[in-house]
């Protein structure tokens, strides 16, 4: 496992995190979209506070690291990388707390196939190994929706739900699966949700205890975590190449081992 510092170094090399490649144009957008409550970036939750779009600057700037400055609004924006390092070990800490339970029951999410699947599916493979049962509600389940034409799926793939379009699975913000899927788990609920998008978000509106990835362009479930319906959120680029993102698996897995 690399030491905090070669982490630290790795997230800015690959802009995991420090200059991300997310504009700072890009982030202003979603921030003001999400104050105006725009669905495409609630990504499923409601929200308790008013939370202005200066508000939402601000939790930002505190929780993932990008620039408070208001009136920085082109160019280059930031992840702080150790933000990155604490919220991931606050989550691995997270998962190992449940899987000290007896058989505890996870779900694996992921609406970014291209980038974070690759870390969902060994951390499943690991919960798995760990005793853990690994839930796959609603496979197959069908729905059109939220802008797109044709009808997608849930599908999975080593026990991580995805949305498939037509053999392929694709980018979603869309929390409506998620909310199928625990319908259909009625009241036999996770003892805890890894995921991103709208699967942590719906997850995390129906109270189920809930760990997340976003990215500093996703604000919706930073906003979540600071009301409490979202128990860690984890700030980095969510779609740099997918070998990438293996140190920071490592360092799961070893932090969640040690835990046990």
């Amino acid at each position: 496992m690399l030491s905090r510092d070669e982490l630290r170094e790795h997230l800015i090399r690959t802009r995991i995190a420090g200059d991300v490649a997310t504009s700072r144009e890009n982030n202003l957008d979603h921030y003001s979209s999400l104050a105006n409550r725009d669905p495409y970036y609630m990504l499923g939750l409601t929200l308790s506070q008013p939370w202005s779009f200066r508000d939402i600057l601000a939790l930002m700037a505190k929780s993932c690291g990008v620039v408070a400055d208001p009136g920085h609004r082109w160019g280059q924006d930031t992840i702080d990388p150790e933000r990155t390092i604490d919220a991931l070990d606050a989550m691995a800490d997270r998962i190992a707390a449940v899987l000290s339970q007896d058989s505890p029951s996870i779900l694996f999410a992921t609406g970014h196939p291209t980038g974070l699947l690759a870390m969902h599916l060994p951390l499943a493979a690991f919960a798995a190994e760990r005793g853990a049962r690994l839930l796959t509600p609603g496979e197959g389940w069908t729905y059109s929706g939220s802008g797109f034409g044709r009808a997608r799926k849930i599908r999975y793939l080593g026990e991580v739900a995805m949305l498939d379009d037509k053999g392929g699975f694709v980018h979603t913000h869309d929390s409506t699966p998620m909310e199928r899927m625990l319908t259909e788990l009625g009241p036999d609920l996770p003892d805890l949700v890894v995921a991103d998008h709208g699967w942590a978000g719906a997850a995390g509106e129906a109270g189920v205890p809930t760990v997340a990835f976003a990215d500093c362009n996703d604000p919706a479930l930073f906003l979540g975590e600071a009301e409490g319906k979202i128990d860690v959120v984890v700030p980095l680029d969510d779609n740099v190449l997918p070998r990438y993102y293996a140190p920071l698996t490592e360092r799961l897995v070893t932090r969640v081992s040690r835990g046990l």
